[in-house]
């Protein structure tokens, strides 16, 4: 009987203990993400610019992003531009790196070391640095394209361009991280399998799209769809670096949802109701862009 009380109070005590190791993650779960859900939807219901009553507008709020907000479809345009143009670029160049620095080769240590680094940067740090170096008179890529016989490039004065150094500037900052999952995901693979491959004379590249790529299936299907998500999320780049300039040309669905918010210095003003209701909106697109990569990538997680 002793015996059996002692086991019973020492479950106890666990049980306790493990309600107690997990309090942290659900109290971090109910105020950071089931408070500010119930705010948005009570307020995506009215009219509230900060101060006075709030007015309720029904579906008001929702008729006026699909009707009356070509600026929102804009930056959503604006999103799955910069989204898909600087994922082509990225997922390639940290999958071959990776691909190379598990071969033996010199150095590959430092080189690791190196491309990791950027990830390491602040993304302030990062967007001052690149509007220095792309500077239309006295930047440094100018500076470089002057000495090879070129003219300067007015880089943020058009969307083309303007977008085109924000894709610059976030590869340059992710490739890293997603180079170093696509090494853990390499490493996992039986050297046997390159060895075998090596014997019947298959050359390297024939290795990587023959063994790699097929066996990475699932580590590529979580690294894409990470790197997709947090492309469609990009916030604090495009502050740092554009602003959304020229004319909302570089505007992205959070940059305009946390302008709505907050206002931009003046010219528009706080509008609590209309952004609540450009927050569900966007997080329904988010949605099925998740459920349709999942359900098209599916077959690629059952590889092992």
């Amino acid at each position: 009987m002793a015996k059996k009380a002692k086991e019973k109070k020492l479950g106890a005590v666990a049980t306790v203990q493990s309600y107690f190791m997990i309090s942290g993650s659900v109290a971090g779960l109910i105020v950071f993400v089931v408070i500010p859900l119930i705010w948005i939807l009570r307020f995506c219901m009215y009219k509230y610019r900060g101060y006075g009553a709030m007015k309720f507008v029904g579906w008001d709020n929702f008729i006026r992003v699909f009707m009356r907000s070509p600026k929102y479809w804009l930056a959503v345009k604006n999103t799955f531009v910069f989204a898909i143009g600087k994922l082509a670029v990225e997922i390639p160049l940290a999958l071959i790196l990776a691909f190379l620095l598990t071969r033996n080769i010199k150095g590959q240590n430092s080189f690791r070391t190196i491309y990791f680094m950027p990830s390491m940067v602040s993304v302030a740090v990062i967007g001052v640095v690149f509007s220095f170096m792309f500077n239309t008179t006295h930047g440094v890529i100018n500076e470089f394209i002057k000495v090879m016989g070129g003219s300067n490039v007015k880089w943020f004065a058009d969307g083309f361009h303007a977008m085109l150094v924000i894709m610059i500037a976030s590869i340059w900052q992710n490739f890293g991280i997603n180079m170093l999952f696509f090494m853990t995901g390499i490493q996992s693979i039986s050297p046997e399998m390159y060895e075998a491959a090596a014997i019947d004379g298959a050359s390297n590249s024939r290795q990587f799209f023959t063994i790699t790529i097929p066996l990475l299936g699932p580590v590529l299907q979580m690294v894409l769809m990470n790197a997709v998500l947090g492309s469609l999320k990009v916030t604090d780049l495009v502050l740092t670096l554009t602003n959304g300039k020229p004319s909302g040309k570089t505007e992205v669905m959070m940059t305009y949802i946390y302008k709505t918010f907050f206002g931009d210095g003046g010219v528009k003003a706080k509008d609590y109701g209309y952004g609540s209701a450009l927050t569900v909106i966007t997080a329904i697109i988010l949605t099925i862009v998740t459920l349709i990569y999942l359900r098209a990538t599916k077959k690629s997680s059952d590889i092992y």
